[in-house]
């Protein structure tokens, strides 16, 4: 795999005779996405790197390079930590194994501007910059949660709690011990190849926002829909540290604040994709499940006991200061 960096230049400045400041070449950030450009994540992530580019013209510039097809998806935690290309759209949860600490923002209940504010981004920028060689700049397209999609209608335990046992049901690390916890059986694949296990019946169903559900294609085989969500969606635009700090400081600034700008609007308008997006679904045919009372309260309770504890269980350094400051009691 071919290792990509800032490209920083000079170009002609002794033979021009200009001096270093004016010669300088804009920065250059070559980016990948986790999903494919169709994918309404990585067709948000355009809207950020638009932002940059229009704000950074002469400074620094982002090339989107590809999505899974370029770096696989379950490689792209190491590329980052090594430099292979300098800035992901890359879900913290992908990636637990390098930066166990990811799992905060799945594990938090608050929005990414209020975890902002209370100094979320720089707590857990300790933890990401120590492992995984990188720096978070922002927590996109929140608003979102994750829900349980399936072709078969799940049952209730005799404790009251959703009960998928023998159902198949592709995941990912993430989410795999909440699914095996309300009994399902587990399959980690890639969100790629859901719709050919779905077309299949090698999986009955699977965990995943709102967003991309229709994007994929999976909404041809689902039938039902339970709800309330779990986690939030923790994807993040991050990128390796090394390039970061090779940036010069003015175009560390257009990007950082790019981001901010980035984090709110995406928020507010994947708020009203999750609406628009559930009536075309269930006009579509898509059942909803809802979960209430004390049976809801015990499944949001068991999705983020999981989260929490599987940080503690990893690597307990920063549970207790992670937990402070990511989530409120329910």
């Amino acid at each position: 795999m071919i290792k990509y960096s800032l490209l920083k230049t000079a170009a002609a400045a002794a033979l021009l005779g200009l001096s270093a400041t004016a010669a300088q070449a804009e920065d250059v950030i070559r980016a990948v996405t986790f999903t494919p450009a169709q994918v309404s994540f990585a067709q948000n992530f355009q809207g950020f790197v638009d932002l940059v580019n229009e704000r950074g013209a002469g400074i620094v510039q982002i090339q989107v390079i590809g999505g899974p097809e370029t770096v696989p998806t379950e490689r792209m935690g190491e590329a980052q930590k090594n430099g292979i290309v300098d800035m992901f759209l890359l879900p913290a949860g992908l990636y637990l194994n390098v930066v166990p600490e990811g799992e905060a923002f799945a594990g938090s209940n608050l929005d990414p501007m209020e975890l902002r504010a209370a100094g979320g981004i720089d707590l857990v920028n300790e933890a990401f910059a120590a492992k995984g060689n990188a720096k978070v700049l922002a927590h996109v397209d929140g608003g979102g949660s994750f829900f349980l999609w399936t072709n078969q209608k799940p049952g209730i335990d005799e404790a009251g709690q959703l009960d998928l046992t023998g159902i198949r049901l592709r995941s990912s690390p993430l989410f795999r011990a909440f699914l095996e916890e309300l009994g399902a059986t587990s399959v980690v694949q890639n969100a790629s190849d859901v719709y050919t296990s779905l077309e299949r019946g090698v999986v009955q169903g699977t965990a995943y926002p709102v967003t991309g559900v229709r994007d994929f294609g999976w909404d041809k085989f689902l039938k039902y829909r339970i709800n309330p969500g779990f986690f939030q969606t923790d994807v993040l635009i991050s990128m390796n540290l090394d390039s970061w700090n090779a940036l010069s400081d003015e175009a560390k600034e257009i990007v950082n604040q790019a981001a901010i700008d980035h984090e709110k609007s995406s928020y507010d308008a994947n708020v009203a994709e999750n609406e628009s997006e559930s009536k075309i679904l269930a006009d579509g045919g898509i059942e909803n499940i809802e979960l209430t009372g004390d049976q809801r309260k015990l499944f949001l309770e068991t999705a983020y006991d999981i989260a929490w504890k599987r940080l503690q269980e990893r690597d307990p350094t920063m549970h207790d200061a992670l937990k402070a400051v990511f989530f409120k009691d329910l």
